[in-house]
């Protein structure tokens, strides 16, 4: 008898705490389908339980947990089954012994912050909600685009001037009272085409044909000098202050002087030319002024005495004011 007495209070223990589940249609997670007519121990594990507190952990365990992060709302799934040690369970003990699974409500795990790149190249790194920038080095500084180089200047030469028009006056071709020939018009016209033509080719101005004359005062003194009597040819021969070998004094005028065999009024322009001393002299590379007021003077004798030929020349020419 007391046997079914304890039966009978423990099955009416298990029907109180089980029965507002099976009242209000929910039954628990993991719990089998109860068979007609089966009891209500049954359909819990399948074993008779010994006390009320597996069931009031299932009670517990059947709440359900939502954590919220910045990627949504995550379901938690239940906890599995509290598992009942094996075992005799003893009437009237204060408590069973068995192993349970306790749940608790955490957040998940946050994933590390992944470093970005930003449109300027700048690496951006979150930590603590705090964002670094980085700037990445930049390379060198495009070097300057070379300047254009300046036109060169232009430089205008003034155009030179051409020979000029007309022609000499011509000379007299006067003889010396001992038999020397003097200045001809060939020799003068001759002398004026190529003293012209040296200063057009250097590009100085030329001196107008009219402005290159003969001159008689030089052919004087170099009739004085043809007419010495030595048989050298170079007696006598010189500027002002030249001594003849008969004593006889010096006339007429100076001038820039030239003399030798084969000679015309053409070869002893190019000749003074060639001269620095006499260039500078005859004709002025460095004069800036009108050649319309300047005058050349020219004068030529041919022959000698005693015994020198008509080849053998004597010349002299100066530059002076008309």
């Amino acid at each position: 008898m007391l046997r079914s007495l304890f039966v009978g209070t423990a099955l009416a223990a298990s029907a109180i705490l089980v029965a507002p589940l099976v009242s209000g249609g929910a039954a628990l997670p993991g719990a089998r389908p109860a068979a007609e007519g089966a009891s209500v121990v049954a359909v819990l594990d399948g074993r008779a339980a010994s006390t009320t507190e597996p069931v009031v952990e299932m009670l517990q365990r059947a709440t359900w947990s939502s954590v919220d992060d910045d990627a949504g709302t995550a379901e938690v799934a239940p906890a599995a089954a509290p598992a009942v040690e094996s075992g005799t369970a003893t009437a009237g003990a204060s408590s069973s012994t068995s192993t349970s699974t306790s749940t608790s409500t955490s957040a998940a795990p946050q994933p590390a912050p992944t470093p970005s790149s930003n449109s300027n190249g700048s690496t951006a790194a979150a930590s603590g909600g705090t964002t670094t920038v980085q700037p990445q080095p930049s390379g060198p500084a495009p070097a300057p685009a070379p300047a254009a180089p300046a036109p060169a200047p232009t430089v205008t030469t003034p155009a030179c001037a051409g020979m000029p028009g007309g022609g000499t006056a011509g000379a007299p071709g006067r003889t010396s009272a001992g038999g020397v020939a003097g200045t001809t018009s060939a020799d003068l016209a001759q002398f004026a085409q190529r003293y012209n033509e040296i200063r057009v080719a250097n590009c100085l101005p030329p001196v107008p044909f009219a402005n290159i004359r003969y001159d008689s005062c030089m052919e004087d003194r170099l009739f004085w000098m043809a007419e010495d009597p030595s048989t050298d040819p170079m007696s006598a021969w010189g500027h002002i202050g030249s001594q003849r070998s008969d004593g006889v004094p010096s006339v007429g005028c100076d001038g820039n002087l030239a003399g030798g065999s084969n000679n015309s009024g053409t070869t002893v322009a190019q000749k003074w030319w060639d001269s620095s001393g006499h260039r500078t002299s005859l004709y002025k590379p460095t004069y800036t002024g009108s050649t319309a007021g300047v005058c050349v003077l020219f004068a030529m004798t041919h022959g000698g005495v005693p015994n020198e030929p008509y080849s053998f020349t004597r010349a002299a020419s100066r530059w002076v004011t008309c």
